[in-house]
């Protein structure tokens, strides 16, 4: 399938890197076809790329990366929407933001993938220990030279 995108123009996505969100992504419950995107072969970042929207996409990786210990605390009804009954069967992945130089993660509202029918749901988890802004990383300065005159 080719899709337009804002960033990188026309691209060519593997049907098996669709996944569908019949809820969308909150703030976004009218986009739900997405296509997982590899930002680079050695990256544990990826983008999420609306197929009917150029312009939205999000970045997102899986938040073990980052935060070993993470368990997402969902009930079994919860992900009876997009047919998974078994925990083996999840990807997770969190929305990744840029914020004063730092990576941060939604880690309030991870994105659930059942990696077999690649439907997906975004939850929005009460758990005080996780924050909407976790950081995640420091990114490295950026370079400025000058030229002396």
């Amino acid at each position: 399938m080719i899709i337009q995108t804002s960033r990188f123009g026309s691209l060519e996505v593997d049907d098996s890197r669709l996944i569908g969100c019949d809820k969308g992504i909150l703030g976004f419950p009218d986009n739900r076809e997405y296509a997982l995107v590899q930002t680079g072969e050695d990256s544990g970042f990826y983008w999420l790329q609306s197929v009917d929207r150029d312009d939205l996409a999000f970045v997102v990786c899986d938040p073990r990366l980052f935060v070993p210990d993470y368990r997402v605390p969902v009930k079994a009804e919860e992900l009876i929407p997009i047919g998974l009954d078994d925990p083996a069967n999840a990807q997770v992945f969190i929305i990744v933001n840029k914020i004063d130089g730092m990576l941060t993660g939604n880690l309030q509202g991870p994105l659930v993938v059942n990696v077999e029918t690649r439907q997906a749901k975004q939850l929005v988890l009460s758990d005080k220990r996780f924050s909407t802004r976790h950081p995640l990383m420091r990114l490295p300065r950026s370079v400025e030279l000058s030229s002396a005159g």
